[in-house]
């Protein structure tokens, strides 16, 4: 979609002779589309975090929850803030939420776009690792279905992608190109889809009652409807745990590889990795969590939906 600029004289508006132009209103591209969807999933997280039960006790407990399993060096960090936190509840979960809120604004503005992703990018890092833990990927229990490498790591790579760039720079084959270059495009996307796929193969995801046992805990606290798609999901993987991590890491690596595919090909890959992060999002992750009250985040799901649209392939020019 390209981006059309628009300006109508002063002197061409009822009232007005002085012949000065207006100022211009551009449409939004593609990619600019795909800040403002950013964008509004940064706002939303910051009215998840604005929520009353993350003023309490409950949220720092959360966040020590997440030092679990991983190495000592990943860990303390984790249960210090964490503890900080549990101290200063109020002040710093309101700062998160300011945080948040100014970044889903910033990435708003035209003029601040940059400036907004930058800065998601070092918010992102930091909560990565002391928020998620590096989405539990240093520890036996990550999975793909649970969200696995972690929601606000995919915040960093879509900014880094989505980062804006001269219009007259050369066309990209999709919008995810535009700032990194194809190559690098590519292999981030096959490092991410990859990861996933061999997360979900690790012994712990290939017991039996692996991941049925996951997605059933995760219907705790759920609405009726969602928890009973939990519920029946886990009923039908029970006692296949290995035959559903097997299908499940090579529709991961199929996606993985789709973006070096034809464009034919690769957009049905991109239609398999939506498919996946919807699949994931309500079955695995019950929405993030968000109907729980305990939410910090809508997970995965969007996040990835939101990142297969930045490399749905361009038509070939002509």
């Amino acid at each position: 979609m390209s981006e059309v600029a628009v300006a109508r004289p002063e002197g061409d508006r009822p009232g007005h002779h002085s012949g000065v132009p207006a100022a211009t209103w551009q449409a939004p591209d593609t990619r600019r589309l795909l800040q403002l969807a950013l964008g509004a999933l940064w706002l939303l997280d910051a009215i998840l975090q604005a929520q009353s039960i993350m003023f309490s006790k409950a949220f720092s407990h959360m966040l020590a929850g997440s030092a679990a399993g991983n190495p000592a060096l990943v860990a303390h960090p984790i249960s210090w803030s964490a503890g900080l936190i549990g101290q200063h509840g109020t002040i710093t979960n309101a700062l998160f939420a300011a945080v948040q809120l100014l970044l889903g604004l910033g990435i708003a503005g035209r003029r601040t776009v940059r400036v907004a992703l930058g800065a998601s990018i070092v918010w992102s890092l930091a909560v990565w690792w002391l928020g998620e833990g590096l989405g539990g990927v240093l520890t036996t229990a990550a999975s793909p279905v649970t969200g696995a490498p972690g929601a606000v790591i995919i915040y960093a790579l879509l900014a880094v992608l989505l980062w804006p760039r001269d219009r007259a720079s050369r066309p990209a084959p999709f919008v995810a190109a535009q700032a990194v270059g194809a190559p690098a495009a590519r292999a981030l996307w096959l490092l991410l889809w990859g990861s996933m796929a061999y997360l979900a193969v690790q012994p712990a995801n290939r017991a039996p009652q692996a991941m049925a046992s996951t997605i059933s805990a995760m219907t705790a606290g759920e609405p009726g409807w969602l928890g009973a798609i939990g519920h029946g999901a886990a009923g039908l993987l029970a006692g296949q745990g290995l035959l559903a991590s097997a299908l499940l890491a090579t529709a991961l690596a199929v996606v993985a590889i789709g973006v070096y595919l034809p464009p034919a090909a690769a957009r049905g890959t991109v239609l398999l990795a939506d498919a996946l992060a919807v699949a994931t999002w309500v079955i695995g992750q019950a929405l993030g969590g968000i109907l729980t009250g305990m939410g910090t985040d809508p997970g995965t799901g969007p996040l990835l939906v939101l990142l297969a649209a930045a490399y749905w392939p361009r038509p070939a020019s002509r």
